[in-house]
């Protein structure tokens, strides 16, 4: 290569090589103005938003549970409360092991492997930031210990918070409800979904008012913001927002005669319900046999669970809501009133009773197997006549028959706060038609007068039927009261005076005349007098063999063939003020077993506690006293009452 053409190489290769340095260093001087500028970004311009980050790391929120509203009765006694519950929770994203952290817990309280294993799958459930309950309802010994030992606990946070408890136990359980742990049902069926009812074990309403009215009563949550240091512990709160506590119910109902209705019906499988005739507030209802519903609140074991369905006495049916019955011979003031409002018979007109009711070649008998010969509509009332209240329904015709039983409070549920309410069920022409495919027989008609048949009502609508009957208003029953609840004044109903007037004759005459089905069962008391109608309901069949050889006798029938007692009545006769219905299960004769109850209940009302003796008939005086003052023992009202016989 000659010199010339090395000396041009030469400098073709340093040109190059100063490009490069340039461009290497314009490259490097860009990336120290881009990292500036983003060193400036970062502590200038965004220091703020990384600052609220890095706050977030170390402040975490925490959902405080409302307090629950408590439930108050007629008087403000308190029905249900909150009571301090020792408890501590685990929240999965500061614990580094939560199943390590478990076990370590479990040798400081009883945390058995099922109940830790249950724990881990609730968590995977939920956000790693929401607390689970892990115990609950600890003594302050193991409350204590737990504290002690937070060090080895990773995630673990004491807590002092508040449980549901039942005061009065059995005596509201079918009216006040219980509440229980949230379950990923409820969760579902919660539309929006409240924040707080993410919490694992959060209580709410299962049934009764608690349900009826969990929105009232639940309140809203607050929230805790707490400073917690890198491993997650707690270092301090920094403020609190507190929730709003739920409302405070007030009941209608007077738990003395609530107590007194429940041991009156003690050992019974049975439901009574008392309206005040002039407001409608319902002052008891009742159904036994009851249960404890603070078992509930914390999950109840499944044997306990298991025994209450199997028991065949039902426990968890608020059978004077939800229960429905045939309603017997306590439907017949229902026939007599619409015999009367179209004119089909008059107050004179009389009508034969042999005993038995013929209809082509079947007869439908009555319940007195000699028959009560002839009888006006008042004295039909009296002795309860089968065969003069078929003869009415036979000529009124079912329709007419269910637009009055409809008019008088039957068929129809009510805007109460309870669960379960049932309508009961008034049969009509159309619908049997559609259920069996065959038009109704006058023998369906007939079945009808009297109680019988496909007709169905609850001890609810019975006792608003005694209301509608004794103030000729259109009642309707009220569970709650407060100074925000305007009960609008009740309409008339468009029933005559006349009528309304000798039905409740008849019915007066039931308790008050010799031959009356429940005259052995009257208030001695004239102030107090009290009008009612007897019921028993056939739950069998009874055939012609077993009339001819003779009917067996309730009490030596298994208890479920036994027939229901029920008993309907209103007091005083002259100014009506209460309305009540009893019905007991398999209880056999209304007027030997429920029309006794009825007027326990109905006196104790009327007189503001344990009834005299001088109320009752001086033969049955020594009977009433030994029975009312062992009820009087058990709810607490023994040292109010002197008797003297």
């Amino acid at each position: 290569m000659s010199k010339f053409k090395e000396n041009t190489f030469k400098s073709k290769m340093g040109k190059r090589i100063h490009r490069r340095i340039v461009v290497s260093g314009l490259l490097k001087a860009s990336a120290v103005a881009l990292l500036g500028w983003h060193i400036r970004k970062l502590q200038i311009e965004d220091s703020e938003d990384y600052k609220l980050l890095a706050d977030a790391n170390r402040v975490n929120l925490r959902l405080i549970p409302p307090s629950r509203g408590l439930i108050f009765d007629r008087l403000g006694k308190p029905i249900a409360v909150n009571e301090q519950n020792y408890k501590v929770v685990l929240i999965r994203e500061q614990a580094n092991n939560p199943s390590k952290v478990l076990t370590r817990l479990s040798n400081i309280i009883d945390l058995d492997q099922k109940l830790q294993d249950k724990i881990l799958q609730d968590m995977k459930k939920r956000s790693s930031f929401i607390p689970i309950t892990v115990a609950e309802n600890l003594t302050w010994d193991e409350f204590a210990k737990i504290s002690v030992n937070l060090p080895s606990l990773p995630g673990i946070i004491p807590e002092v918070g508040l449980t549901r408890h039942y005061k009065e136990y059995e005596t509201y359980a079918h009216v006040v409800g219980y509440v229980g742990p949230i379950s990923d049902k409820d969760l579902k069926s919660e539309k929006p979904v409240d924040p707080v009812l993410q919490i694992p074990k959060f209580q709410i309403g299962k049934v009764g008012i608690e349900k009826k009215l969990e929105r009232h009563l639940r309140g809203s949550a607050g929230v805790s913001r707490v400073e917690v240091n890198a491993s997650g512990r707690v270092m301090r709160e920094l403020n609190r927002a507190q929730g709003k506590s739920g409302e405070n119910i007030h009941l209608t109902i007077e738990t003395n005669l609530q107590k007194f209705s429940l041991e009156r019906l003690n050992g019974m499988s049975a439901s009574a319900v008392l309206i005040d005739i002039d407001s409608g507030d319902i002052l008891s209802l009742v159904s036994t046999p009851s249960y404890n519903p603070n078992n509930f609140v914390l999950g109840i074991s499944q044997s306990n669970w298991n025994a209450l369905l199997s028991d065949e006495r039902k426990p968890l049916l608020n059978k004077a809501t939800s229960g429905a019955y045939p309603p017997g011979s306590t439907f017949k003031m229902i026939v007599a009133a619409a015999a009367l409002e179209i004119g089909l018979i008059g107050l004179n007109d009389k009508i034969f009773c042999p005993g038995f009711y013929e209809l082509g070649s079947r007869k439908f008998h009555c319940w007195l197997k000699g028959g009560h010969g002839k009888l006006k509509l008042q004295e039909a009332i009296q002795k309860s006549c089968d065969v003069y209240f078929y003869e009415l329904a036979r000529k009124v015709g079912v329709k007419k028959i269910g637009e009055m039983a409809r008019l008088l409070g039957l068929g129809q549920s009510y805007d109460l706060p309870l669960t379960g309410l049932s309508k009961g069920f008034m049969p009509s022409k159309k619908w049997k038609k559609e259920r069996f495919g065959t038009s109704c027989l006058v023998g369906d008609t007939l079945n009808v007068g009297i109680g019988q048949g496909f007709s169905l009502a609850t001890p609810l609508q019975l006792a608003v039927m005694t209301a509608r009957l004794a103030s000729g208003k259109q009642i309707t029953p009220n569970l709650i009261r407060g100074p925000n609840i305007v009960q609008a004044q009740p309409k008339s109903i468009s029933i005559r005076k006349n009528t309304l007037d000798a039905i409740r004759k008849g019915m007066f005459d039931v308790l008050n005349e010799k031959e009356g089905t429940a005259f052995n069962f009257r208030s001695t008391d004239e102030t107090f007098s009290i009008a009612g109608k007897t019921g028993t309901s056939q739950v069998r069949k009874i055939t012609r063999e077993e009339r001819e050889k003779g009917v067996i006798k309730n009490e030596d029938l298994p208890w479920k063939m036994r027939d229901h007692a029920l008993f309907t009545c209103f007091a005083p006769y002259k100014k009506p003020k209460y309305a009540l219905s009893v019905v007991v299960e398999h209880g056999g004769s209304g007027s030997k077993v429920a029309a006794p109850i009825a007027r326990d209940i109905m006196l104790f009302q009327l007189y503001g506690g344990i009834p005299p003796l001088t109320a009752y008939p001086e033969t049955q005086q020594l009977e009433v006293r030994n029975r009312l003052l062992e009820i009087a023992k058990k709810i607490n009202l023994s040292s109010n009452i002197n008797f003297n016989i």
